[in-house]
């Protein structure tokens, strides 16, 4: 039986948002202003159902008065200095560390997350990435120059591409603006960012900070509308020349093909089914603390959350009692209590869905723990207990299909290459995790497993100087790290005639004397 964390009813004051957002939900050219699409849209405290903020979703009028911003603010910023944006940059970080607090309750509002992980890692992530952008723009490099052909000197230049198109998920809503927009505004490009519907709030406050520490109108956009609305119709506009993505597997299939018709550059962060294997010489007690914090961060919904377990036969059947028991101690409450571990799930609807997958796989698994949501307090939450699955088969749906829930599967395996071969065996690649005291051992498994990510004795931290991205059905690209920020240039090279006259040896021997 879980121990609900205290709860405290009474929200009002945690964070006004129909105040804030009273003069619309859309940030276009410095400014808010309502949608025009003609419906509206409420954001849901999923810890209580209570309604937190309606407002006017975004159409395809208000996408392109965005894109219109965005193009009009372009020519200035990108031929700003690389230090004057990195000086927007720097003051972009201050301010967001005077509005942490701001943030953080926000984000707990409209994600259910628990107020300590937002404090403690949403915001101050976010504001560790700006400050790291804010630095990586004075490093926007070329290559050397150099005599490559004759009497010719050739460099190469980086540039910014334009009015980039971004479309973020409901997980990490202020963390995925900043992943998106940071690297797109410190390469010197505009942005026009669509988050998704269910959890705005954050992405407004991010580009309402930005304008406040001096960054110009227009360089950054936010349009609040749905995807099939909104969303198609930003990646499919022909002033946008960039399409970054992060969300489901299946959706990014539909963006890919949208994108590809105007032949726009294509960033994707996609699904992921992480392993998490456990040889049998790992530290059994470490392996479980992780097991459970890699699983239930965020209420399972992050992509890159342990998902599945392969533990060494010897470990297994202690492995399985340890975490179930761990589990049990979680406790699930208001996000805004400090006891609170674990908070609800999205919606009921995303709730509803977890549930489904567990139900399904009672006919063919054991459920050891958990596997409904919590009844008294919290029964109007989207809530659901932290659950352990074990003795699923490789091929079924609870191990193949992403849940991104507080669902952890748990299958022994016996030899090193069948460990590695079931960690391998599902369409995705984002992350994954070996634990093993053995360096040898850990280090083949960082080199076979498939996966933009492998922790070693450790599962789900990241740094802003490292990339992440997916192989596989995850997707392409990366976020964060120097290496985002290449990715939102574009290559020109740049080729001179070093002699004093003008040289027709070469264009005799294409088209001959003239």
């Amino acid at each position: 039986m879980q121990n609900p964390a205290s709860t405290t009813p009474d929200r009002v004051g945690r964070f006004p948002a129909q105040a804030r957002f009273a003069d619309g939900a859309q940030y276009i050219a410095g400014r808010l202003r309502k949608g025009t699409s003609g419906r509206t849209h409420a954001v849901i405290d999923p810890a209580t159902g209570e309604e937190v903020l309606t407002y006017e979703l975004a159409g395809a009028d208000d996408v392109d008065a965005a894109v219109a911003a965005a193009r009009a603010a372009f020519p200035a910023w990108a031929a700003a200095t690389p230090g004057e944006r990195s000086d927007a940059l720097h003051r972009f970080a201050t301010v967001l560390a005077e509005r942490a607090e701001d943030f953080a309750r926000a984000e707990s509002l409209q994600c259910g997350k628990p107020l300590k992980l937002t404090r403690e890692f949403d915001v101050p992530g976010t504001i560790d990435n700006t400050a790291f952008f804010a630095g990586a723009a004075r490093h926007l490099q070329g290559q050397s120059a150099g005599e490559y052909s004759g009497d010719h000197t050739s460099y190469v230049r980086r540039e910014p591409i334009g009015v980039v198109g971004s479309v973020a998920p409901w997980n990490y809503p202020l963390q995925m603006a900043a992943w998106k927009i940071l690297p797109a505004i410190a390469a010197g490009n505009t942005i026009v960012l669509k988050p998704a519907e269910l959890t705005p709030l954050t992405s407004l406050l991010f580009a309402q900070a930005a304008t406040d520490a001096g960054i110009p109108d227009g360089v950054i956009n936010v349009v609040t509308g749905t995807g099939r609305e909104a969303g198609e119709h930003l990646v499919g506009h022909p002033d946008v020349v960039m399409t970054s993505f992060t969300g489901s597997t299946a959706v990014g299939r539909r963006v890919a093909e949208i994108a590809t018709a105007t032949v726009k550059r294509l960033h994707l962060e996609l699904g992921g089914k992480a392993p998490f294997v456990v040889f049998d010489d790992a530290d059994l007690d470490a392996a479980v603390q992780g097991a459970v914090a890699g699983s239930l961060i965020n209420t399972g919904q992050d992509c890159t959350a342990a998902t599945r377990a392969y533990v060494q036969r010897p470990l297994y059947e202690a492995f399985v009692e340890r975490t179930a028991a761990l589990m049990e101690t979680v406790r699930l409450g208001d996000p805004f209590a400090p006891g609170t571990d674990l908070g609800p799930l999205i919606s009921h609807v995303q709730r509803d869905r977890v549930a489904a997958f567990v139900d399904r796989a009672r006919a063919y698994a054991r459920v050891v723990t958990g596997g409904e949501a919590p009844q008294g307090d919290l029964a109007n939450g989207a809530y659901y207990l932290p659950t352990l699955v074990a003795d699923a088969a490789q091929d079924s749906e609870i191990v193949q299909s992403e849940i991104f829930g507080p669902v952890l599967v748990v299958l022994p395996f016996d030899s090193d290459d069948e460990g590695i071969a079931l960690a391998n065996d599902t369409p995705y690649g984002l992350a994954a995790s070996a634990w093993s005291r053995d360096v040898y051992r850990a280090n083949r498994a960082t080199r076979e497993i498939k996966a933009g990510c492998v922790w070693v004795n450790d599962h789900i931290p990241i740094i802003s100087e490292m990339p992440h991205g997916g192989y596989k059905a995850s997707g392409f690209g990366k976020d964060m790290s120097a290496y985002s920020f290449e990715e939102y240039t574009q290559i020109k090279h740049v080729m001179f005639d070093n002699t004093a006259v003008v040289r027709k040896d070469w264009h005799r021997t294409v088209f001959g004397d003239r």
